[in-house]
């Protein structure tokens, strides 16, 4: 009887799941409208968002030192200026870096399509017993990934180099997580008044659930990504391997995504690597498999664990649709936001049988 119930709790929170994400995905994707309203929320309370993770990351640690009679305010302080100064010390270092890796890739670009041409043409002259078909698709197919690469190099740089932007972000977030920490209960209060006096119980019980999956699993996962750009950095930088820091970067962030983040984070590293040496790739795959290696085998499962306890099907499915609504960022929010559907399904679901 106990398998059966959890079957049907396992397939109802799963088929909630996927309707949730389909149900996004067609308003999003027939809807162009939508989709532009949308994008303008986003760049809205981009910076509150933002705000609201770094306080929800630090504010257990300001409960820590407040367990030591350090009264709050000083805990705030403290951990704020920790925070953002170590933050604004590694912008100051790695910014500038990043820009001239950027400008520097962008410059050498028409030179790096130049070797895969020449890569693509000995492969055509390797290949010529095929249909002209094939070579005609992957002819269109090289053009489609050129002009993705030059427009997303654009982006890149255009997007970092907004410096009225980036001052603007500086400024705000700092002040915005400073209030959310200093008044944190008082938010917290207010947001609880929305919510019937019938379901606060229930409520509190669901907020706990979702900070204990989500808030251990964000922790965990961007320690582990930390580890592997750091890792990454420094094997790259041995290998003499150009643009280390760039791709380092790239690494540790598409590690956050599970599955697939470290191969989609391998991509860039061995494209960049085949320009030098062909030997190199070898030893770049090498270093890369050795991370993974120690990052999946001897640190998610003591770090990360088994925190949002979602069956892999699941999560892979979430993977897949938040990549084809808004690409890497969508692959990197689906598992959060599978894990928050997770456990208001399952409340829910106990709520309704309880009563």
């Amino acid at each position: 009887m106990f398998s059966n119930n959890k079957a049907i709790n396992f397939l109802i929170w799963n088929l909630t799941g996927i309707f949730t994400f389909l149900f996004i995905y067609l308003l999003v994707k027939l809807f162009p409208f939508y989709g532009t309203v949308f994008s303008f929320l986003w760049h809205l309370f981009l910076p509150f968002i933002i705000a609201c993770l770094i306080a929800y990351l630090l504010y257990p640690v300001i409960q820590k030192i407040h367990q030591y009679n350090i009264p709050k305010g000083l805990a705030i302080l403290f951990i704020y200026i920790i925070f953002f100064g170590g933050l604004a010390g590694i912008i100051y270092s790695v910014y500038p870096a990043v820009i001239h890796e950027l400008k520097d890739l962008n410059k050498h670009l028409p030179h790096l399509i130049q070797m895969y041409e020449d890569l693509i043409y000995q492969l055509y002259e390797s290949t010529s017993f095929l249909p002209e078909t094939v070579h005609n698709k992957l002819d269109n197919l090289i053009i489609k990934l050129e002009t993705s690469l030059e427009n997303l190099l654009e982006k890149l740089l255009g997007g970092v180099t907004k410096i009225f932007d980036l001052i603007v972000f500086l400024t705000v977030i700092p002040v915005l997580v400073f209030y959310i920490l200093k008044d944190y209960n008082q938010i917290r209060n207010f947001l609880k008044n929305f919510i019937p006096k019938k379901y606060r119980n229930q409520s509190n019980k669901v907020l706990h659930a979702i900070n204990q999956n989500l808030g251990n699993y964000i922790r965990g996962q961007l320690l582990v990504s930390s580890f592997v750009s750091l890792a990454t950095l420094i094997a790259f930088h041995l290998l003499n391997i150009k643009y280390a820091l760039l791709l380092a970067i790239i690494m540790g962030l598409t590690n956050i995504i599970p599955y697939f983040g470290p191969i989609i984070g391998a991509i860039p590293a061995v494209a960049i690597t085949l320009t030098m040496s062909g030997k190199l790739i070898i030893l770049v795959l090498l270093a890369i498999f050795v991370i993974q290696l120690i990052e999946s085998n001897l640190l998610s499962p003591y770090i990360v664990g088994k925190s949002i306890n979602i069956h892999p099907i699941a999560i892979i499915f979430a993977l897949l649709l938040g990549g084809q609504l808004s690409g890497v960022i969508g692959m990197i929010l689906a598992v959060p936001i599978l894990t928050i559907l997770n456990v208001l399904t399952k409340h829910i679901w106990q709520f309704r049988r309880e009563h």
